[in-house]
């Protein structure tokens, strides 16, 4: 910490402003530019598109800590970023080969889907693993996977329920994973360079998801769908401010889509009812940034709920056409088109630097 705190105290002498949203983001804005600047320990990620500013910034840290230009930046935090004609993909490409390779996976038959929609699993449904641990690397290692690839999410979610005695069927469950990250190991984010910007956000509750213990996922179903729609808005609340540090304002009308009528009603309906009165903290937060026209809440059809690729198995055609509404695409689906067809868009240049490690 006494290395940030030197950074900080250097970066605020220098006309940079720390974010109130996140405390290891800095801005500077000069009439219609923008700089920003991202601190990990002693990382740290340049955007902006002031090249004079950029690089006075760069010599002044260099005289400063003595740190390294790293160049373009290709990989950040364990994210390999790509560049394409006016787009970015982030991805995991190294880390995903480097794990097929681990379970020997790379020449098995690609599946679909990351979990068969049919499936159902148990507890105590046949042998035991002789060795557990193979299971848990198996099952701990796509964790870090799921900043780019979040349809694994309920997959990895699901066969954690597990990892305390898991058995053979698990298992191979487990590697039916690595299959469907084998169709596509360089799957990632999509970032389109595109002048028009806006946000929605989807709420969704998974109640009695679990087969042999009907219990819900996330919590109590009487208050889950209101309370995880209570957890959408703050996020939003948190995203639309850190949005307007990056130079990206949003001031109202934020569609908020949710798939369950009664929490919709709940937030709508002025009049407490006595089964709702224990709700009442998060449904004055909601209310209020309702009436306030901070948000808009929409209802939304079970089978154009995008956020169900993350709470449930689902059938191939659907699965991939979620996907795609989420912008994950594949590299080599983006390489074969070459970017062509998209509006063209300055994006600003990139830079990581980082401080010598002794």
């Amino acid at each position: 910490m006494q290395w940030f705190s030197k950074l900080f105290e250097a970066l605020l002498s220098r006309g940079y402003i720390s974010s109130k949203n996140d405390h290891f983001l800095f801005t500077k804005s000069t009439g219609s530019s923008l700089v920003v600047l991202v601190v990990y320990v002693d990382d740290i990620l340049l955007a902006g598109d002031n090249l004079v500013e950029m690089n006075g910034l760069k010599s002044f840290l260099d005289a400063q800590f003595k740190i390294k230009d790293l160049g373009l930046v290709h990989y950040f935090l364990g994210l390999e970023i790509s560049s394409h004609p006016a787009s970015y993909v982030m991805h995991h490409h190294k880390y995903t080969s480097d794990l097929l390779a681990e379970f020997k996976c790379s020449h098995f038959t690609p599946v679909a889907t990351p979990l068969d929609s049919s499936l159902k699993l148990s507890t105590d449904m046949g042998d035991l693993l002789p060795e557990p641990s193979t299971y848990r690397r198996l099952i701990g290692k796509p964790n870090f996977l799921q900043h780019a690839i979040s349809d694994i999410s309920y997959s990895v979610q699901h066969l954690s329920w597990f990892l305390q005695s898991p058995r053979i069927p698990h298992m191979l469950v487990g590697l039916h994973v690595l299959r469907y990250l084998s169709s596509a190991p360089a799957q990632g984010i999509l970032l389109p360079a595109c002048p028009d910007f806006f946000l929605m956000a989807y709420s969704i509750s998974d109640s009695a998801s679990c087969a042999f213990s009907r219990r819900s996922v996330t919590w109590f179903y009487v208050t889950l769908e209101y309370r995880v729609l209570r957890q959408v808005v703050a996020e939003v609340s948190w995203l639309v401010r850190l949005l307007g540090d990056l130079g990206l304002p949003i001031n109202s009308h934020v569609p908020v889509f949710c798939d369950s009528q009664t929490a919709l009603h709940i937030a709508k309906n002025p009049v407490f009812h006595e089964r709702t009165k224990y709700i009442e903290i998060d449904f004055h937060y909601v209310c209020d940034y309702l009436n306030s026209d901070f948000i808009t809440l929409q209802h939304v059809s079970s089978s154009a709920q995008l956020a169900d690729i993350m709470t449930k198995a689902l059938p191939g055609p659907l699965h991939h056409s979620l996907l795609g509404k989420l912008g994950v695409f594949s590299l080599t689906i983006l390489g074969g088109k070459g970017g062509g067809g998209r509006k063209s868009y300055h994006w600003p240049i990139i830079r990581l630097y980082s401080r010598p490690k002794y």
